[in-house]
Parts: C-alpha cells; structure tokens; sequence
C-alpha cells in the first residue's frame, strides 16, 4: 500500500512514521509513505502558501495554486483525501475501507482551512478524526495511517488481535491481564486462568458489552440494532 502526504510541515510526518510498527512495515515494504511539502510547489521568494479570507474574518487560509502544483507534480494515490472538522466521521469502518486499496492520499490542513476550490475541485473525500479543532491535519493524518496500517497483513505480529480490538464487531475490547497473577492483592480474575476457552470467550463477550454500555451508550444502541 502507497500513502501520500501533503503537508507544510513534513518532518512532523516523517519523524512519526519512522518509529515502532510503521517503521517496521515501511522497511518490509508492506506500506510505503511518502511526504511532499506543500511550500516547495510555491512560486515566490517567500514560498507563500496562505492569504486572508474574501470576506472578512480572523485567520488565514491555504491558497489553492501551490495545492493543485504540488498535487499535479506528485500524481499521488486516489483517492486525495482533505482531513478537515467538516469531513466525514473517522472509524474503524472507514479504517477497513481505506484498508482495502492498493493506496491513498491525504491532505493536511492549516490556518483556518483551505480554499473551497482545494476541497471541490482538487480532493475526492474529506475525512474528520473527532468533533475538536487541531492547529493543522498532521496528527489527524498519522492517526489515519496507523490505523490503517495495522489492518494491513504483517504490520502486527499476531493478525488474531486486530479481529479482537475495540470497534471491530462493534464492541469495546474486553479488559486485559499480565503477570503478576496477584498484584497489591488484586488478582486476576479466576476464569482466565480456568483454560476453558469457551468460559473465557464468553466472559470476554460480557465485558466488552458491559464496558461498551457503560462508556459508550451510543455504540451499544447501534450494536443491539445492528444485531436485529
């Protein structure tokens, strides 16, 4: 799989993608990342890449010419997706899908926005990690590709644990346990060390639909109307 990036501030990928899993299914070849700065597709002396709104209004605004270079220089992987608040929610349904292409790109907002011709004319999805405002899509784009990555076969170790994650059928994952047995006299609980596999799947099952109940309502009602 292929991800490109556009962004202003590159290193800020780079550093990030370098490290832990995603350095190692970069080096095996099984993703590749590349980063493009949006400033090197400037044409002046300033490598200006934002202006004031028309209009009116606090804040200033990525300017369409060095997006649409850059983006008509690099060629990147469709479908160019803009991470932006007014995009689509970001979920592990979305981390499938994105999953299942051969590669994708991702366009990293700054300042207030980006202009409207960057969003309508040049991007094919646009994507929101969270109902929250960020300085830029930089950590919204490393999310992305983590969680994409880790569904690719071969970034983890053990493929059996992405089926059992949080979200995956629609459920928080259920608690976890290490050594020691007993630590500051809590102990783990006895059905995990039965070995009876079928009492501990279903132990499991009744966590996660407590846990999931208890903090996220919203998931639960969509769970017990998806099992309809």
């Amino acid at each position: 799989m292929k991800v490109d990036v556009f962004s202003l501030f590159p290193e800020m990928i780079i550093d990030y993608t370098q490290k832990s899993i995603l350095g190692r299914s970069i080096e095996t070849g099984i993703i590749g990342v590349e980063v493009h700065d949006l400033r090197l597709a400037t044409s002046d002396k300033h490598r200006t890449v934002d202006d004031t709104t028309f209009g009116g209004g606090a804040g200033m605004v990525l300017m369409p010419e060095p997006v649409f270079k850059a983006v008509e220089e690099v060629k990147p992987q469709r479908p160019l997706i803009l991470l932006g608040p007014s995009g689509r929610k970001f979920d592990q349904t979305v981390a499938n899908e994105l999953a299942d292409l051969e590669g994708f790109s991702l366009l990293c907002g700054r300042y207030e926005g980006v202009d409207e011709r960057i969003r309508t004319e040049l991007c094919d999805d646009e994507i929101s990690v969270g109902d929250f405002v960020l300085a830029g899509g930089e950590l919204a784009a490393l999310a992305v590709i983590e969680t994409v990555a880790r569904l690719k076969p071969g970034v983890l170790g053990n493929e059996k644990s992405v089926q059992e994650e949080s979200f995956e059928n629609g459920l928080l994952e259920y608690p976890q346990y290490t050594k020691p047995q007993i630590w500051e006299k809590k102990s783990v609980p006895e059905v995990l060390l039965s070995g009876d596999h079928a009492k501990i799947k279903d132990w499991r099952l009744s966590q996660s639909k407590d846990i999931t109940r208890r903090q996220r309502p919203d998931l639960w009602e969509k769970y017990l109307k998806d099992k309809k």
